[in-house]
């Protein structure tokens, strides 16, 4: 029976993604910029469960951002793997189900063998054309939230709303002019705006 009242191709609404920098946005920025081991992953107070209430409320969680600690011969890629274990493995204790993590490892001016061109390094809009193309992400509808104007500008490229923090580098590399959307003190307060704007999807 419930196949008669099942959604058209096509006519379905599609979802909104949520594409956030990892390191100065969801984590604390690490003193060398970069990641080194395990222990240099630390969320921000608050965040997993604001990031838990938003993924309630439709918005499906992206991981985006150039790991030039890797792409430039800083962090082995076995150590990279324990970093990006732990960060995945936090986020889903949390209960939070991540679409895909678009992190970047490759530059072209890194060192071999990461010195590649990627669709997914920032500014390029690929992460968000990917997501849209394979998971049906409604681009227009969707955030791009970060603390950096490298991340903000390749969202806004991409017709995405832009959110930004002022915590890691709260802006300051002013390496683009963009307009923002939101601006909040924290990624805390920022879901929390967010989860107020949209209706709260049934469990």
């Amino acid at each position: 029976m419930s196949e008669l009242f099942a959604s058209l191709p096509g006519t379905h609404a599609q979802a909104r993604g949520l594409f956030l920098d990892v390191w100065g946005t969801l984590a604390e920025l690490p003193k060398e910029g970069f990641p080194q081991t395990p222990d240099d992953v630390q969320f921000y107070p608050g965040v997993l469960d604001a990031l838990f209430g938003l993924t309630r409320s439709g918005y499906i969680p992206y991981l985006i951002g150039n790991e030039r600690g890797v792409s430039h011969g800083h962090v082995s890629p076995k150590v990279w793997a324990s970093i990006e274990e732990r960060l995945h493995r936090e986020i889903a204790e949390a209960g939070v189900c991540l679409g895909r993590s678009y992190v970047c490892l490759d530059d072209p001016e890194g060192v071999a063998p990461h010195n590649a061109e990627s669709v997914f390094f920032l500014p390029g809009t690929g992460a968000f054309f990917h997501a849209a193309h394979t998971d049906e992400i409604d681009l227009s509808r969707s955030w791009v939230i970060g603390d950096s104007t490298l991340e903000l500008a390749a969202g806004w490229r991409a017709e995405l709303r832009c959110g930004a923090v002022r915590t890691g580098l709260a802006l300051s590399d002013r390496t683009f002019e963009v307009e923002l959307d939101l601006d909040a003190p924290d990624l805390h307060s920022l879901l929390g705006e967010l989860r107020s704007q949209a209706p709260r999807l049934a469990a």
